[in-house]
């Protein structure tokens, strides 16, 4: 007679003995996902080390494109944003989501879409980077990565879709994530220090995008001209920072209270 499979009627039986002691439907619903769960493969545990690993290897990329500057640094730097992206992407895939831990990763990323569109007239002015933060914030590291990289693919094909399209969901997905990880070790509880981060954040983004259009299109080749290029995305950075600030301060604690009670409510991992 064959060995029962992983999750079947002997396990979920167990399950059921070793839960029993739980007093609401979401904890119980909580308690069977991670004991149903199956153990991590070798390729998971790659992914493990290589997400972190994306956050250094990304700007380094960037330098090494700027210091060995070729006629094919723009190909180059999109190849280096769609390798960024490819382990949030496959982890995320990989980790037994089920339909209820999906949906406000998909709601929150139609939100962000939607703000780009309904304030497109004011530039670089929007609540769109507000909310992949808040989706960070409440629903962890890779809701956050995925909120952020999905709403930059989808918003873009309204507004144009480019070479720049893989680094904006890196960089919008990096604002995220970083929010989940910020928030998993209790750090954005409170709506400032959200916002601080909110500031923070927005202004790597600026940094780091105008590196990747200084890099890619202009070929700087001394500081001087380089340093044009960061002049000219100054104000749209600064206009980024100060909405996505105003944006947070206003939905920030209101949203977190709510996702947070939906979340522990149907027991969303």
């Amino acid at each position: 007679m064959s060995e029962p499979r992983k999750g079947s009627y002997r396990d979920r039986a167990k399950v059921v003995k070793e839960g029993s002691h739980l007093s609401s439907p979401s904890d119980f619903s909580s308690f069977t996902t991670l004991a149903l769960s199956p153990a991590p493969s070798p390729l998971d545990r790659v992914l493990a080390i290589v997400e972190p690993a994306v956050l250094i290897l990304v700007p380094i990329a960037l330098l090494l494109c700027a210091l060995f500057a070729t006629g094919v640094t723009t190909l180059l730097t999109f190849v280096v944003a769609v390798v960024a992206i490819v382990p949030f992407f496959a982890r995320f895939e990989r980790g037994g989501m089920r339909p209820r831990d999906i949906m406000p990763v998909v709601v929150l990323a139609a939100l962000a879409v939607a703000s780009r569109m309904v304030f497109a007239l004011l530039p670089n002015s929007k609540p769109f980077s507000a909310i992949i933060i808040v989706a960070g914030a409440c629903f962890g590291k890779r809701s956050g990565f995925m909120v952020g990289a999905l709403a930059a693919l989808v918003s873009n094909m309204f507004f144009g879709q480019g070479p720049w399209t893989p680094w904006q969901m890196y960089l919008f997905g990096m604002m995220g994530y970083m929010a989940g990880v910020l928030a998993s070790r209790g750090w954005l509880k409170k709506p400032w220090v959200g916002c601080l981060y909110g500031a923070v954040a927005t202004l790597l983004f600026g940094i780091l995008f105008d590196t990747y259009f200084v890099v890619a299109y202009l070929h700087a080749a001394s500081w001087q001209s380089a340093l044009v290029g960061y002049a000219g995305g100054l104000p749209f950075n600064v206009m980024h920072t100060v909405s996505t600030v105003v944006f947070l301060a206003l939905i920030y604690a209101p949203w977190t209270s709510k996702l947070t009670r939906i979340k522990a409510k149907y027991g969303i991992v």
